[in-house]
């Protein structure tokens, strides 16, 4: 990695959406958030930032206690409509469901948001020893199977911003990651074992509402030493699962 890496760059965003930004940064943190940290996650000042959050505390967006501010009582309705109306969740569970069972392993299903992977939704192994992704969790489009699957599938010059901006600086990381992605684009599908957690293996394959308009991606994960002898196995099956997803929603 080069020496000289810098810390990655706040994306520009306008006026108008600096309270979407300010709460997609408060949902994906994964705990309540000081103001402190999320002043250097946004970029605002202290000022704008207690502006913006008024509205979304008067509208039960957020919550705050003690200046820690957390997804507020609203976010629960907003997650139940998403769960009851999903086109993309409702055409891909039955495919999850079917290999995870077939591999005894566990699936998710994975979008692109505002430069993150997030999962929409899991089938967990039932296997004492399993890995397991939590619907709603989030990371960097940057690194692991599942980002990468996405990213490799974001019309190009999209994704080449999102690489620049996610690995500012790191000229080296971003001549191999984007030779990464141009290989996924050819062979289907990504693999990785550790880049997100430790031990974990997962091999990522993208589905499409049409041709060339990808969705997101499903991916299987495994303990690493589980997946070992497996792999070609595994990645046939979760393969032929995303077509089978993608026939499906073209169907629509």
């Amino acid at each position: 990695m080069n020496s000289a890496a810098s810390t990655p760059q706040v994306p520009v965003v306008a006026t108008s959406e600096r309270s979407l930004m300010v709460l997609s940064v408060i949902a994906r943190h994964g705990k309540p958030i000081a103001v402190r940290k999320l002043k250097e996650l946004t970029g605002l000042p202290q000022s704008t930032l207690y502006r913006h959050l008024l509205p979304l505390k008067k509208w039960g967006l957020v919550q705050e206690q003690d200046n820690f501010y957390a997804p507020g009582p609203l976010s629960v309705q907003l997650a139940w409509g998403f769960d009851h109306t999903s086109y993309l969740v409702s055409n891909a569970q039955p495919e999850m469901l079917q290999l995870a069972k077939k591999c005894g392993e566990s699936v998710g299903l994975m979008v692109a948001v505002n430069d993150q992977v997030t999962c929409l939704d899991m089938v967990d192994s039932e296997q004492s020893l399993r890995c397991s992704f939590s619907k709603g969790r989030s990371h960097p489009l940057s690194r692991g199977a599942s980002a990468k699957a996405v990213l490799a599938h974001l019309p190009i010059a999209m994704a080449d911003n999102i690489v620049q901006r996610q690995l500012h600086g790191q000229d080296e990381d971003i001549a191999r990651l984007q030779k990464e992605l141009a290989a996924i684009r050819t062979q289907g599908y990504a693999v990785s074992e550790g880049e997100v957690d430790w031990g974990v293996w997962g091999v990522s394959a993208p589905v499409f509402y049409k041709p060339g308009q990808a969705a997101g991606a499903i991916t299987l994960m495994a303990p690493a030493i589980r997946a070992e002898e497996r792999q070609r196995e595994l990645i046939a099956a979760t393969v032929h699962a995303a077509a089978t997803i993608s026939e499906r929603l073209a169907l629509f």
